[in-house]
């Protein structure tokens, strides 16, 4: 068979559409107003229905007490909390304090690291979405080097 230059555009433009699909996808399932609020209990109100938690000792949330530089800011959550559905992460003090919100796969433990970003100083709430309630678990990051354009 005789590779011609038809033959390579239609596989370049195959492979770019290959490529852009898992965007397309991810855009289609991104909660962009819950990102967009600016307050933190219209974030918790649009991504889950309610802002109202109920403070458990059953999620470990590891955050420093002191970031040297708000935009590497360590996160590490992890629950005993039964029918896990979500993990997210609120920063109060931040422009757009919804930093993140993760989905956990029904048999697979609800443990997550990541890092964050921090304008200033600020409590760190981890909400913890289960089938029985809406748990949460909160402590304070004083920040020195601001990470949100600070």
């Amino acid at each position: 068979m005789q590779v011609t230059k038809r033959m390579i555009i239609k596989s370049g433009w195959a492979l770019l559409t290959l490529a852009s699909l898992p965007r397309i996808l991810m855009a289609a399932v991104w909660p962009q107003t819950v990102f967009s609020q600016s307050a933190a209990s219209e974030a918790l109100k649009t991504l889950l229905g309610t802002d109202v938690t109920i403070p458990s000792d059953r999620i470990d949330l590891k955050i420093p007490a002191i970031a040297e530089n708000g935009a590497v800011v360590p996160v590490s959550i992890k629950t005993t909390l039964e029918n896990v559905e979500s993990i997210s992460i609120v920063v109060e003090n931040n422009p757009r304090p919804m930093v993140a919100t993760f989905e956990i796969p029904p048999g697979t433990l609800p443990r997550i690291t990541t890092r964050i970003k921090m304008g200033e100083t600020s409590d760190v709430m981890a909400v913890v979405k289960t089938g029985n309630g809406i748990y949460s678990a909160s402590g304070e990051v004083k920040v020195t080097i601001g990470g949100c354009g600070g």
